[in-house]
Formats: structure tokens, C-alpha cells, sequence
């Protein structure tokens, strides 16, 4: 189980719950299905899989948790034409439109009839604390996802004292400058992809993949006041991303070294093999994100 995105938060107060006492916290309020007329449910599940397994997967230092939703989909389209034949139905027999105070009641009735039908999506989002460094990491590519979680994680706890993490400098301006200077920090290279926009009213935007990026094109673009708002980056210790303009990390991949030490490991289990992965990511982590951070000027903690 390996992340393929990065949210960071930074902790502004240690976080000082024992494992065990944020399971027993997370107990209060375990994942459980959705019922015939629930149209979803939100509840914390063991990080390993296992229904047995505890609801804190620790290793060194670091707490992984797991909140999972499920929903039922019930498409507006599937509501709207059920309606529809029936608002039809009552036109027919009774020579009358129905009013909308009618309608809402109408459809209120087509969704009691249909959720205990409808099919159930399954979701986990991941998340992990680090005391050492003093971070919440979510594996999610969006913040509303990522607040879903912090969220159902504080009503838990009480108090969970996290900011997203800012750096120094300004991410677009910096992704600019590598790229209009032909130069990025110690340790990073350029990736493949970038995406530009126009700062002016039109707001065009251009997006470049398995492209050369420092190509004389590229550079008229910038001359002419596009900016870069997310840029693949390149760590020399094994990590590739994307980073765009709210310091979102995407499209994670993993290189040949990091692969090399999962392959080390012969995990004779499915949750060994959780815990090598976890153990091996969490602490590549620990270095590629200082490096990231040091490299847009360090953290602002203003």
C-alpha cells in the first residue's frame, strides 16, 4: 500500500496520543454499511484490512489511520425520470400540473423507494501522523477530502491542532523561475509535464507533457506572462510527483531504489507485507518532504 498523493499538515501542538488511546478513541466510531435508506456512512476501519487488525497501524514513530465512506448511487438522472413519469401520471389523471411544494415531495418518495435498490461505492482514505516531524499526511489529491478526514479525526479527539503546511516562497513564482531560468534546486530535476495560465481575464491555459520543457516555446509562453501553476518534479532519492500551486503532491511514483528495498522484504502475509510498505514509503517521506519543502525556501510559519 503505497500513497499516489500528498496533503500535508503541519501540527502547531505536539500530538500526544498513544497509539492505543486513539484506537480506543477511533472505537467510538467504527465504519459500519450503509442502511436500506442511508445514503452514506463514515466510520474508521483498520488500516491493515483485517477486521481484527487495530484501528492504529504504528510503525517508528508513525500512527497510519483509515476513515472509510460508503454511498449509494442514485443518479440525479434515475430520480429525474422517475419523477418526470409521474408528475406525467398525475397530468394525465387528473388534468392538473403538480405544484413544486408537490414535486420535492415526490421525489422525496421515488428516493425512499429506490435507496434500498441502488448500488453501494466503497471508499478509504489513508492518513498518517508523524511525531518526529510533526505532520498529518493524507493520501488524497483533494483538500475537501482530506478536511472530511481532519474533521472526523478532531470530533474524535477533541482538538487536532493541523494547518496545511505553506512554504516560504510562493509556489507558481517558483515553479516559474526553475523553469524560465533553466535551474531547479540540489536534489530535483525536472519532470515531463508542466501546466501554464495566462494571467490575464481570458485565462487560457496550456498543458505540456513528454515535452522538452526548457524548449524555446516553452519560454515564449513565460516571456509573455503565463505562469507555471503545477510542474513535475523529480527527487534524486527515488520520488516523482506533481506539484501544483496549493503544494499538492499527484501522481506519486516510486523508483527503482525504493522498489528494490520493497523487493528486499519476503512478507509472508498480507499485513507484513502492509507493514513493510508503510514502514519503507514513511520513511522515504521523511527525507523527500524536508528536501521539498527546503527547496520553495523553507516552511512559513509566520
Amino acid at each position: 500500500m503505497l500513497f499516489k498523493n500528498l496533503l500535508i499538515y503541519r501540527f502547531t501542538k505536539p500530538f500526544t496520543h498513544l497509539p492505543e488511546e486513539l484506537a480506543e478513541l477511533l472505537g467510538t466510531k467504527v465504519f459500519r454499511p450503509c442502511g436500506k435508506q442511508e445514503q452514506a456512512t463514515l466510520g474508521w476501519v483498520p488500516p491493515v484490512g483485517k477486521d481484527d487488525s487495530p484501528l492504529v497501524h504504528a510503525a517508528n514513530g508513525r500512527l497510519m489511520v483509515c476513515l472509510q465512506r460508503q454511498e449509494k448511487l442514485l443518479p440525479a438522472a434515475i430520480v429525474n425520470e422517475a419523477l418526470a413519469e409521474k408528475v406525467a401520471e398525475i397530468e394525465a389523471r387528473e388534468d392538473r400540473k403538480p405544484g413544486k411544494k408537490e414535486r420535492t415531495t415526490l421525489k422525496e418518495e421515488i428516493v425512499f423507494e429506490l435507496l434500498p435498490r441502488a448500488f453501494s461505492r466503497t471508499r478509504k482514505l489513508y492518513a498518517y501522523i508523524d511525531l518526529a516531524l510533526g505532520l498529518l499526511i493524507v493520501d488524497s489529491g483533494s483538500h475537501k477530502n482530506a478536511e472530511t478526514l481532519i474533521s472526523e479525526l478532531r470530533a474524535i479527539v477533541g482538538s487536532l491542532p493541523v494547518v496545511s503546511l505553506k512554504t516560504h516562497h510562493p509556489i507558481p513564482p517558483t515553479l516559474t523561475a526553475w523553469l524560465a531560468e533553466g535551474t531547479l534546486p540540489q536534489s530535483f530535476a525536472l519532470g515531463g509535464e508542466c501546466e501554464l495560465r495566462d494571467t490575464g481575464d481570458d485565462g487560457g491555459v496550456i498543458r505540456c507533457k513528454n515535452q522538452d520543457l526548457f524548449s524555446e516555446e516553452i519560454r515564449n509562453h513565460l516571456a509573455s506572462g503565463m505562469y507555471v501553476s503545477k510542474m513535475a518534479l523529480c527527487w534524486f532519492g527515488g520520488i516523482d510527483c506533481v506539484v501544483d500551486e496549493n503544494f499538492s503532491l499527484k501522481r506519486l511514483r516510486f523508483g527503482d531504489l525504493i522498489d528494490d528495498k520493497l523487493a528486499e522484504v519476503d512478507a509472508e502475509s498480507a499485513a507484513e507485507q502492509f507493514d513493510v510498505d508503510f514502514t519503507i514509503m514513511a520513511g522515504e517521506f521523511a527525507n523527500f518532504i524536508p528536501a521539498l519543502i527546503a527547496a520553495f525556501g523553507g516552511e512559513d510559519v509566520g
